[in-house]
């Protein structure tokens, strides 16, 4: 991965405007961009959806597959999480196997997911130690403005929340295709979803573009779901090298809480139509 240099000014110029409550893109420290959401992008998939937080855009796939369970747990499911960081997407990424950011994106966002409890995973199973499904979600990031880690966890609920049940063939222990109309099995009242706050010069900020990204001194992912109408944390995910303060936390909660509960309506719509 190639490093990206901020020039001074540019840096300064920045820190400069969220001191003042502003962004170099017109947006407020807490503002997140537009979300737009395409479905159906591939027929080959149990579903595929594009998702787009400005100019951050990243494709999500589900696909399932024939597996044999785990032993601690030979009546459940398996579920992976893969993401692909192409050079297409920012010249910060290689080409070659998988780098630090494209393992830590997927574990993120496999984390969110898996610890809420969001699959089923009991319902995954055809055969109680012998055979269940696997559910896999491939992320692949087609451009990075900022913010990855929320447009690629997104999507992948997104795509998991729109996703089908295979059609097994038992004589031939295979799948033919997907259902039309049965979904895999998902807890719907646990989804949770993730948001990433960055400190950028002494402000908190939401939703980061490139450049705010690349100067922040830390980042606190934190994925929250619904407890009766008040936000629960279901997994939280530190990043960079900066200490959070007590403060700081402090800040980030408050900040989390606000943008949960004006984002949770609009996610579950995309999440479940």
């Amino acid at each position: 991965m190639s490093d990206f240099i901020m020039p001074n000014l540019q840096r300064e110029k920045i820190e400069e405007y969220l001191g003042e409550g502003k962004r170099l893109d017109g947006r407020k420290s807490d503002e997140y961009r537009k979300l737009l959401v395409e479905d159906g992008v591939s027929k080959n998939a149990a579903s595929a959806v594009r998702v787009r937080f400005g100019k951050t855009e990243v494709l999500a796939g589900v696909h399932l597959a024939l597996a044999t369970p785990y032993p601690d747990s030979p009546d459940s499911g398996t579920f992976m999480t893969s993401a692909e960081l192409h050079p297409m997407a920012s010249q910060q990424f290689d080409i070659g196997r998988p780098g630090i950011n494209s393992i830590e994106l997927a574990r993120v966002i496999d984390r969110g997911i898996r610890e809420s409890g969001f699959i089923d995973m009991k319902k995954l199973c055809i055969k109680e130690g012998e055979k269940v499904y696997q559910v896999f979600v491939d992320i692949f990031a087609i451009n990075d403005d900022g913010n990855l880690l929320d447009v690629a966890g997104l999507a992948a609920l997104i795509a998991l929340g729109r996703a089908r049940m295979p059609i097994y063939n038992e004589e031939e222990d295979k799948i033919d295709g997907y259902s039309e109309e049965e979904g895999i099995p998902l807890n719907k009242d646990v989804l949770s979803f993730s948001m990433t706050f960055h400190k950028v010069g002494d402000v908190i900020v939401a939703d980061v573009g490139h450049d705010e990204e690349a100067i922040s001194k830390f980042r606190l992912t934190i994925a929250m779901g619904d407890n009766n109408g008040k936000p629960r944390i279901t997994a939280m995910q530190k990043g960079k090298a900066g200490t959070i303060s007590n403060e700081d936390m402090e800040n980030i909660l408050k900040l989390a809480e606000s943008k949960w509960t004006e984002m949770f309506p609009k996610i579950k719509k995309h999440v479940f139509g």
